[in-house]
């Protein structure tokens, strides 16, 4: 295998390191403060606070005598509680023999059983906390868009006929009339690809019988990371004029043509700013999430779709921003559980699970878009990380919860013997499983 091919991946190798390590970074002091500041509620005294492993760069201890340190290792974290013998939280027996009641209670192995879970749970709920806080403030400042077909910015298109304006409101589409945004976009869905569609819209009090291109372009109005579009140079705001020599005016006009290539190679004719620009694309089997929780897998080339003009947006209440937030954490759980079911099943293919190759070059790539698409990330990635932290394995947060579960149903935790079997296992089972996902990102 050609290792050095997986470089321009990268675009710019040290651009998509430092982009992938403040994500994790982030994700990670969520997290472990999690554990730490319940921990400190719980009457639990945390020792250190470490972003990263190894040489210690930076230290400072605070009022409640804890550290707080970052590492030269940026890859993870830990806190470590009085009583551990380490930063993986196993007990130091040696201390805690020698250690009175109240110094007892303030270690973790030596504090109550709800003071513990709590303390455990806190890391995963924390992640999820901050998913629904960043999901939330993605809403409040970029707003929602106003449900009424009103054209905000019109994009730039190869058009024949062009006689809408910003600030047009949309009434009708070849007569069928349009008093939502869902109705537009229902209505736009239908409409053939011909290269010019007939509006009626309503401007300063004026109704007006215009032509104008089709609703929903041929306009690449984002590019799918990972897909042949991005691989091939395409940018968003490109028109695709035609595939394999054949005229293109909506977006609708290609999932048939790219299903009908099965994977063979397509030439695109591209507008781009004015110039016109081949292009080939290699359509890509693809594993496709459904709304009822399965999958389908289709040839895609990694193109969204979106309206000829912007939307202008709205500011949204308070009672529609944290259901959209809390739904969005909802739904990248479900997914990702739905998604892992399926490998496993052998429904789909095991090249969808992402180990760090993939999630460093993701994290480059939404950095490289935006801001906001890189924050966005950011918030996906750390419920995927808390959904992973609650596996009932061994060594993770859902394996010392699942300790916890026994001790309080038999009224004892686990026998020293059974937890460090069940650790070794749990951490070959952990190993395997970042080796895999690892596997996938040098050969999928």
């Amino acid at each position: 295998m050609d290792f050095m091919g997986l470089v321009p991946d990268f675009g710019n190798l040290f651009f998509t390191l430092g982009a992938f390590i403040l994500a994790l970074s982030i994700i990670v002091a969520v997290h472990e403060y999690g554990h730490y500041i319940v921990g400190r509620w719980s009457g639990i005294h945390a020792e250190v606070f470490s972003i990263g492993f190894g040489p210690v760069l930076f230290s400072k201890v605070d009022r409640h005598g804890t550290r707080w340190q970052v590492a030269a290792l940026p890859f993870g974290g830990y806190v470590k509680f009085f009583g551990d013998a380490n930063a993986a939280s196993a007990s130091d027996d040696e201390a805690m023999a020698q250690m009175n009641a109240a110094d007892r209670r303030r270690s973790m192995h030596g504090a109550p059983l709800w003071a513990r879970s709590a303390t455990v749970a806190a890391g995963p709920v924390f992640n999820f906390i901050f998913s629904i806080a960043v999901f939330a403030a993605y809403v409040m400042f970029n707003g929602i868009a106003a449900d009424t077909p009103r054209l905000g910015a019109v994009h730039p298109l190869p058009a024949p006929v062009q006689e809408l304006r910003e600030g047009d409101l949309i009434t009708a589409i070849d007569g069928q009339p349009t008093p939502s945004l869902q109705e537009f976009y229902r209505i736009a869905s239908e409409v053939s690809g011909a290269p010019v569609v007939d509006y009626t819209v309503e401007r300063g009090g004026q109704v007006l019988a215009l032509e104008g291109p089709h609703p929903i372009p041929a306009r690449a109005a984002g590019i799918t990371l990972g897909s042949s579009a991005r691989d091939a140079g395409m940018q968003p705001g490109d028109v695709i004029l035609s595939v394999e020599g054949e005229p293109i005016w909506a977006f609708g006009q290609l999932p048939a043509i790219v299903n009908a290539a099965e994977g063979q190679a397509l030439q695109l004719r591209i507008w781009r700013e004015g110039e016109e620009i081949e292009l080939t694309l290699v359509p890509r089997r693809t594993d496709l999430p459904l709304p009822d929780g399965g999958f389908e897998t289709r040839w895609l080339i990694g193109l969204q779709s979106g309206a000829f003009f912007e939307h202008p947006t709205r500011q949204p209440s308070v009672a529609e921003i944290l259901p959209f937030a809390a739904g969005e954490t909802w739904s990248v759980i479900t997914r990702s559980l739905s998604g892992l079911y399926h490998m496993v099943s052998g429904a789909i293919s095991t090249c969808n699970l992402s180990g760090p190759i993939g999630i460093a070059t993701t994290s480059g790539a939404m950095a490289a878009d935006g801001i906001w698409p890189f924050i966005w990330f950011i918030a996906v990635l750390s419920t995927a990380v808390g959904l992973l932290n609650l596996f009932p394995i061994p060594i993770l947060d859902g394996g010392h919860l699942v300790f916890h579960a026994w001790e309080a149903v038999t009224g004892k935790p686990p026998s020293e013997r059974a937890l460090n079997i069940l650790m070794t296992i749990g951490l070959m089972l952990l190993a395997s499983l970042m080796l895999f996902a690892l596997f996938n990102d040098l050969f999928c």
